[in-house]
Formats: C-alpha cells, structure tokens, sequence
C-alpha cells in the first residue's frame, strides 16, 4: 500500500479538494442562536464546535472570518451580550439548520428564513428553537484570536459556561439517558456532506475503576 505525503504548510494540496476537514470527522454542530446590543436575533451553524471540560460544563466554537476580513455576527453577539445559546442540530431540522448557513448583512435575521418555533432563554433574552431536543444556555467567557495565512483562516476562538441546560423529556430514556437513536443527531463531514446517527455501539475500558466508570458514563 502506497501512502500520499505532504506538508501542508508549506506545499501545495496534491488532491483536488483538501482532505483535511474530510478527515477530522464526524464534528459536532454548534447551532448557535444570539441577539446584539440592540436585540437583533441571529442563528448559524459552526462545525467547529466541542465542549471543553464537565466540571463546570464548558464549551468551545471557533469561527473563521469572512473574506474580507470581517468576523462573525455570533462572536460579536456573544462578546457584546455576554450569551449565546447552543441548539442540537437533528436530522429532522437538518433542513433549517443548512438555510441558517446562509450569509447575509449584519444586523438581518436568519430567522425570518426559517419554519420553526421560537421559544426564548431564561438568563437572556435569546430565541431558541423550540423543535430542538437539547438546548444549552451559554455564558461568556473569553475569545482566543488566532491568526490564519488568511483573512478567511484567521479565527475567533469562543468559550463559555453552560449556565442552563434544557431536555425536552420525550428523548430521555427509561434509565435516564438521552435517547440518541431517537433524537438523530447530525453532524458535519467533509465537502458538502453530513452524517446522522443511527447506531451506537458501547465499550468499557478493561480494569477502570468505580470513579472511572461514574466519570466515563456520565453519573451524576
């Protein structure tokens, strides 16, 4: 078996589409809801998202800067507001979450493009998608610049306490766990594809121990 090889920093791209996000798969989506200082409301989806720790729950999304240099209306929400609320994006939504990617003028609403129900958070007044399962109501707390080769690879890394979380009850389960068969979350691939979960499959890591088994299965 032969093996293509390549700095990426310094040689030029021998495929004819970069395999780089391709490869970093599947990613979480960060369906992110907020308003500015004048209560304008906003809604995109960032492939660029994780949480970053449990205790406190932390979460992270970095988003890229437009070509000419201008950043995104999420990253300006959310540092002149101090919130932002996280949506999960699911199979059945997957149609409003792609017309919520589109780019439009600072200030208009992607809202107005979109078939589904506002419902608006507990500490800020943000709307939040009511069809969606799980919603997380998020703090605030720094912006990481990182400088790119390009304006457009240039990005603002966001990160914020997760303050409310919010579980519509008919996707917990009987031993109380999401039911993530039945939510179907989706998740971004490389090019223009997505994947939806339909399967799961579980492992145990040989020889944990009862704190380890607790912190890996999540027990409260």
């Amino acid at each position: 078996m032969s093996n293509i090889s390549w700095h990426p920093q310094s040689e030029p791209n021998p495929l004819p589409f970069s395999p780089f996000k391709a490869s970093t798969v599947p990613r979480p989506i960060g369906w992110l809801s907020s308003v500015d200082g004048q209560g304008r409301e906003n809604i995109a989806p960032y492939s660029q998202w994780q949480n970053l720790t449990f205790d406190p729950p932390m979460v992270m999304f970095s988003a890229n800067q437009y070509p000419d240099g201008r950043r995104k209306d999420t990253v300006l929400n959310a540092e002149e507001t101090g919130w932002f609320v996280w949506n999960m994006a699911t199979y059945d939504l997957r149609e409003e979450v792609n017309k919520s990617a589109q780019v439009l003028d600072y200030g208009e609403s992607e809202w107005d493009r979109l078939s589904v129900t506002k419902e608006y958070a507990d500490n800020h007044r943000i709307p939040m998608v009511k069809e969606s399962p799980v919603k997380f109501e998020c703090q605030y707390k720094t912006t990481l610049r990182v400088p790119g080769n390009s304006k457009v690879g240039t990005i603002d890394l966001v990160v914020a306490d997760v303050k409310t979380i919010h579980i519509d009850e008919s996707v917990i389960d009987e031993d109380g766990k999401l039911d993530i068969l039945k939510i179907k979350p989706i998740a971004r691939m490389g090019y223009f594809d997505y994947t939806v979960v339909t399967e799961r499959f579980e492992m145990r890591v040989p020889g944990s121990d009862d704190a380890a088994r607790a912190g890996l299965e999540g027990s409260a």
